[in-house]
């Protein structure tokens, strides 16, 4: 790490169980990373994947300053964490992962958003939420294709089925550096959240409380609220420092930025190193 200044950022996340026996997701919500970790359902040792995933990140917790490559290493780190898991326990186990992680790269603060599986990560523009990462799921790519709508995704048969996810033998994430822009608010979401709250409402609540906490509090209990079967786990981040307009992200994809935005499946980076 190398630097002298860090990007200024906060915010806070909630989890909650929902409808199922014990809760298999984890987050980190503490400067400058804003990350959740869905642990597989349904399989062996969901939650200590997710925990394990975690845990790679959490050495990133009040460092300053963060660049981009500490986060593909510590993305490396969930894989082998996660790998441990499933030796001690002697079956498959894997989690998603997603969230941003306030970074510092040519000299400017930027925010590095990473994926891994069907977990989200939004951003949230004067009432506008868009959706920054891509689904790695079978209904995501049944939806790409043309064959089903993004609603009869929703209600589709295969929509539990990930096409990655930390355990599996893919060894990339999806990776964008997102300038920090004023008034721009983080969402990352485990699918608990999305099966009950659709992303109008997401961006509605979001964009009506101002504090970080609340909002996120007010997401979880609007799917507890309409019954939630899942775990549900909503992280709410902003930040109060800008990336400037020549800011420079190369080599790393830009996504969010008007004037340069790319936000193609062929643009994003495959973090593996």
């Amino acid at each position: 790490m190398s630097g002298d200044s860090s990007p200024d950022v906060a915010g806070a996340g909630v989890t909650a169980v929902g409808g199922r026996a014990r809760n298999e997701d984890a987050f980190i919500a503490e400067t400058p990373v804003f990350v959740v970790a869905d642990g597989m359902g349904g399989h062996l040792a969901g939650a200590e994947a997710a925990w394990a995933a975690m845990a790679a990140f959490q050495p990133l917790v009040g460092t300053a300053p963060v660049t981009p490559d500490d986060v593909a290493r510590a993305h490396l780190e969930a894989r082998r964490n996660v790998a441990a898991v499933q030796m001690d326990v002697g079956a498959a186990s894997g989690t998603t992962l997603t969230g941003a992680v306030a970074v510092m790269h040519g000299g400017s603060p930027w925010w590095m958003v990473i994926n891994v599986g069907d977990s989200r990560t939004y951003t949230l523009d004067g009432g506008e939420l868009r959706q920054v990462t891509v689904d790695h799921s079978h209904v995501q790519e049944l939806v790409d294709a043309g064959r089903i709508t993004p609603a009869q995704a929703l209600v589709h048969p295969d929509r539990n089925i990930l096409t990655r996810a930390i355990g599996d033998d893919i060894l990339e994430m999806d990776a964008w550096l997102v300038p920090q822009v004023s008034g721009r608010r983080l969402i990352v979401a485990s699918d608990g959240l999305m099966k009950e709250v659709e992303d109008r409402e997401i961006g509605e609540i979001a964009g009506l409380i101002g504090d970080a906490a609340t909002a996120a509090a007010a997401l979880v209990d609007l799917a507890l609220g309409r019954g939630a079967t899942d775990n549900v786990t909503v992280v709410v981040a902003d930040a109060t420092s800008t990336t400037p307009h020549e800011a420079d992200a190369a080599p790393w994809p830009v996504w969010g930025a008007d004037e340069h935005e790319d936000t193609t499946p062929s643009a994003r980076r495959r973090g593996d190193a």
